[in-house]
């Protein structure tokens, strides 16, 4: 039985670093604002496309030969993907020249739909089978074999993240409602702590306040978002608000560099929630059309000026530029492609 979430809701080490640099945007940034997008996609391939100072989005080309590359981060001259299939499998592709897949690795797992690079380690989490795995990263960006692979306890277990925060790896699985933290040493994870939210909310995804006291969850399937307090790999639930109204599922939290806004995608409604915070509250101040269908992902540029959302059902991707001051988002390109279910800057 196939595990891809293609089908799913209507829609067929080294010392680490610093909790608000690692954990506070969804993917890492790269080293320089070089106006590049890679595209995760279902199928084959990645999308390669680029951006000018108004956002506006040109296709260059694609990687291929990367089955269903749904989630897909940047460190440098690599690209690290998750093959979202029943068999699961992480790949390593060198981006320094022309593009060219490096190799690909077992994960062990199914589903992997999240990926973290962590020290020398990329760890994937299995959304199907509800388990995380650690692959080592050779120096010259490949993956070794997997050195870890550790499940979550429960009747329906389904990893959906994995990010660092400071010291701790911490994972947010949907079918347990729980946010696990672990300490990963010579490419082992050690369980630490769970916290648990609201029964019934689906845990999807977290991001972190730049001042590392504070995450905010976005709870897949009672359409809200989680505040947390957060200190020394431990979450407290502090307060759970409604993010849309009608039937939605959130996919995606960002929050500026600042630390003052924090914007939560919004599948079913099409939106894109946008909340001033103070840390430990947040405020809806805007919830304007995504510009599309199914707004599964999204990621700022480097400078925080545009937010780029991907419409997964629509097929496009939608730039917005972000209002310093107030957060607003205001609609500024529209460029086509095939199923985008993440865009990396």
């Amino acid at each position: 039985m196939s595990v891809s979430r293609r089908g799913f809701l209507g829609f067929t080490a080294a010392a680490l670093a610093p909790v608000h640099q690692a954990a506070a945007r969804e993917v890492p940034e790269p080293d320089a604002d070089d106006g590049t997008l890679y595209l995760g996609t279902y199928g084959d391939g990645i999308g390669i496309a680029s951006y000018d100072a108004a956002g506006k989005i040109t296709a260059t080309g694609s990687i291929a030969g990367i089955p269903n590359a749904s989630f897909v981060i940047r460190s440098g001259s690599f690209l690290y993907a998750v093959n979202e299939q029943d068999a699961g499998a992480v790949t390593a592709i060198d981006i320094s020249g022309t593009p060219r897949v490096l190799n690909r690795q077992p994960n062990k797992g199914s589903g992997p739909c999240h990926l973290a690079k962590i020290g020398d380690y990329l760890l994937s989490a299995n959304y199907g089978s509800g388990d995380i795995a650690v692959h080592p990263i050779a120096a010259d960006g490949s993956l070794g074999q997997q050195t870890d692979l550790v499940k979550h306890e429960g009747s329906a277990p389904h990893a959906h993240q994995v990010v660092q925060a400071g010291e701790y790896v911490l994972a947010v699985d949907l079918g347990t409602d729980s946010i696990y933290t672990y300490t990963l040493a010579d490419g082992k994870l050690a369980l630490q702590h769970q916290a648990k939210v609201k029964t019934g909310a689906g845990p999807r995804h977290l991001v972190f306040h730049p001042s590392g006291n504070y995450a905010y969850v976005a709870d897949e399937l009672d359409s809200t978002v989680t505040v947390c307090g957060y200190g020394d790999g431990v979450l407290t639930v502090l307060e759970s608000i409604p993010v849309a109204t009608g039937e939605n599922y959130p996919g995606e939290v960002v929050i500026s560099a600042d630390g003052r806004f924090v914007y939560v995608t919004n599948r079913g409604h099409n939106s894109v929630a946008v909340f001033s915070t103070d840390g430990p509250h947040l405020e809806l101040v805007g919830i304007p059309n995504c510009g599309g269908d199914w707004p599964r992902h999204c990621a700022f540029d480097p400078t925080g000026r545009l937010l780029f959302v991907a419409n997964q059902k629509s097929n496009n991707i939608t730039t917005f530029l972000v209002d310093q001051t107030t957060g607003g988002l205001t609609l500024t390109s529209d460029f086509s492609t095939p199923t985008p279910v993440c865009v990396t800057v």
